[in-house]
């Protein structure tokens, strides 16, 4: 069995600075679970959903998290930082080894538009190994509801996604059978991680590679601690969920061209009479309007 394990923090954070907090997380968790591989929280942990506290990377908080891992032996991921590059704003996720190397940045590609203003979007998927265990994908938060991603960093290899998230809004419902979806599809692991307390409402998840919730948190804070065996990864994709489908072969060799990606979405009528990305207006002028 190729079992790596992966401790979610869903931890009650204040808008502002969290560091000293994630710091005592990670500390806790090292000590009470010692057989834990990676620590991982929820996006903008660290400092909130400001920009104002946008960092270059490596920064202050980026180097301190690289001591934090070196110091306690785990794998880091947390969460994600404000990244200040090339006079531009990222919303980045760095991935920590064991010794204290970045050996990963990801670069949210889809910003929670348009209530992200001022964020660039990232260009690439991305994956890294854990060497002898296998490839790991990261997801950052609004990216899921685009399956395009999810499927990209599966045709790169990932058997296991981490997704650390920020929502303190009505529709975690749907992301939370967003995941089970992806997880499922894609005949993969999802660890999907939520803030508690003023920046986000909990409810963090992690998934296995048949669509099977392995654990769910509640509205307060949770520590989760969770093997993963990544064997059920590659039997499942070997041999099929549950013995029965085997999506990602079919997807390899079926023979389907679709229209959105080879023509792209300004041929699509449809997407184009949306009309532009914006704030929503209130419903009352909105009606009025169409009258």
């Amino acid at each position: 069995m190729t079992s790596f394990a992966v401790a979610s923090v869903q931890f009650e954070a204040r808008v502002g600075d969290n560091v000293a907090e994630m710091s005592r997380h990670v500390a806790d968790v090292a000590r009470r679970y010692p057989w834990v591989d990676m620590i991982m929280f929820g996006e903008l942990a660290a400092h909130g959903p400001s920009v104002t506290a946008a960092q270059p990377m490596p920064g202050p908080t980026e180097r301190h998290f690289c001591e934090l891992a070196r110091k306690h032996g785990v794998w880091l991921l947390p969460g994600t930082l404000y990244e200040r590059l090339e006079g531009a704003i990222y919303n980045t996720a760095p991935v920590i080894d064991p010794n204290g190397r970045v050996v990963a940045r990801y670069r949210k590609i889809y910003p929670f538009l348009p209530y992200e203003p001022g964020v660039t979007p990232g260009d690439a998927c991305v994956t890294f190994e854990v060497p002898d265990v296998g490839i790991f994908g990261v997801s950052i938060c609004y990216d899921f509801w685009f399956p395009e991603t999810i499927r990209t960093l599966t045709w790169k290899g990932a058997e296991v996604i981490l997704h650390p998230t920020m929502t303190d809004t009505p529709d975690r419902d749907g992301e939370l059978a967003i995941a089970r979806a992806h997880a499922l599809t894609n005949q993969c692991y999802l660890i999907d991680v939520n803030s508690a307390g003023e920046l986000a409402l909990g409810r963090s998840i992690a998934v296995g590679p048949d669509g099977d919730v392995m654990h769910q948190c509640g509205a307060g804070q949770e520590i989760v601690p969770l093997p993963l065996d990544l064997e059920r990864v590659r039997r499942s994709r070997r041999e099929g969920t549950m013995g029965l489908g085997q999506p990602l072969k079919s997807f390899r060799d079926g023979p389907a061209s679709f229209p959105p990606y080879t023509r792209g979405a300004d041929a699509s009528k449809a997407l184009q009479s949306l009309g532009p990305l914006e704030m929503p207006g209130r419903y009352a002028a909105l009606s009025k309007a169409a009258e």
